[in-house]
């Protein structure tokens, strides 16, 4: 298993069959102690400086001292109700141009309507022909005129 490890450190291992040691090296135990060492060796042969022991008490200690520098929070909920009235007022707008477009295409059409020519008859009927006819016309209204008989 130190030998995988150190495969990978050295980049002698390819990617895809290092999915295993990867697993187990998150799993914790001497496999992982083993890669903390390994790190550790490396960062000692190349000179970088390694953390002492107390580094974390020396970080806090750190982070003590600087001062606290209180600054005022953003106000992001003015910054929301701007964006908010501005999608607003420009839907507002839209809706009115929509509806002035739809009107004026109506005004449009109907002033087309108005400049229209009338059409002439092709042929209409003298009196004389309805008047000669009207006997043989039938005479819907016997049909709708029943007399009705409420005696049982």
């Amino acid at each position: 298993m130190k030998s995988q490890i150190s495969a990978l450190m050295d980049g002698d291992m390819a990617l895809e069959d290092a999915e295993y040691l990867y697993t187990t090296l998150k799993s914790g135990g001497e496999s992982a102690q083993a890669w903390s060492d390994y790190h550790l060796i490396g960062d000692a042969m190349r000179g970088n400086p390694v953390f002492k022991p107390d580094f974390t008490e020396r970080l806090m200690a750190a982070l003590e001292e600087e001062p606290v520098l209180l600054v005022p929070a953003v106000k992001r909920k003015q910054a929301v109700l701007k964006n908010s009235r501005f999608w607003s007022v420009a839907a507002s707008v839209s809706a009115v141009a929509f509806v002035g477009w739809v009107v004026l295409q109506q005004q449009v059409q109907s002033d087309l309507d108005d400049d229209a020519t009338p059409m002439e008859i092709a042929q209409s009927l003298p009196a004389d022909y309805w008047l000669a006819h009207q006997s043989q016309a039938s005479n819907n209204s016997a049909y709708y005129i029943q007399p009705a008989n409420y005696s049982e």
